[in-house]
């Protein structure tokens, strides 16, 4: 016999179950931990941000892959604004221009950040698989993977805070991406979370976005997994192959 199906959520019960996801999220994770509290140097924060530009490059290219599969059009035309926050227009420079600006006041060129060259295999795999799975799942589905914006605003104005105090060899003038992401982050996750509890109906579609919620939420973590063991230990990818010309 096949067993009972289990009793939806309210859209209350549901949405708390996803806010209740926060604690897998990675500002929890250790080297989120160490830069909160200004244990990092130079070398640790330049990684993070050169790594992270793999992600923030990659943004645009899920959300384009998510209204390539969208037929709607009213979800298009306010999903678009994600991919002109990050891209930028003729007249704003765009999320991508300003996370250069970051790794230029944290000492980097912009050369170094652009052309990708300190980012690490775990990094660039796990990004990889998010924009692969944006690409091939059901468009609700890659839409709502995106509600880790649920939990971004904290970690934004927990940098705007901090970083002053603990890093202040940063040039304030590269925090402004941590600055517009506060209100656009506010408004994407408005959008995005009347998506996700107008679509996910039944228990088992409900369990399925926790499902997916926690896999965006793993490609987060891994890509801090990564860089805790390269700048962190100093085991960084191959650290133990020896170089030797054939």
């Amino acid at each position: 016999m096949n067993e009972p199906s289990k009793t939806p959520w309210t859209r209350e019960e549901f949405e708390a179950r996803l806010r209740c996801m926060e604690k897998f999220y990675h500002i929890h994770h250790p080297y989120h931990v160490l830069m909160d509290e200004g244990k990092l140097n130079r070398k640790q924060i330049q990684g993070w941000v050169a790594n992270r530009f793999y992600y923030q490059i990659n943004i645009p290219l899920k959300d384009a892959a998510i209204l390539a599969n969208c037929p709607d059009r009213e979800t298009r035309i306010q999903w678009v604004q994600r991919i002109i926050d990050h891209d930028g227009s003729a007249d704003q420079p765009g999320g991508i221009e300003a996370w250069i600006q970051l790794g230029i006041a944290v000492g980097l060129e912009r050369d170094e950040i652009t052309s990708l060259r300190h980012v690490l295999p775990g990094v660039r795999f796990a990004v990889d698989a998010y924009v692969n799975f944006a690409r091939t799942a059901e468009w609700h589905e890659a839409a709502s993977s995106s509600l880790t914006e649920l939990f971004a605003p904290a970690i934004h104005q927990q940098r705007l805070s901090n970083w002053p105090v603990n890093y202040p060899w940063i040039d304030q003038k590269g925090f402004l991406y941590f600055q517009n992401r506060l209100s656009q982050a506010r408004r994407d996750v408005e959008h995005g979370l009347q998506l996700t509890l107008d679509w996910y109906k039944t228990r088992e579609e409900q369990d399925k976005m926790l499902r997916i919620l926690k896999f965006k939420l793993d490609v987060l973590w891994s890509m801090a997994d990564a860089m805790y063991l390269a700048y962190i230990t100093e085991m960084p990818p191959y650290h133990s192959v020896k170089e030797s010309m054939p």
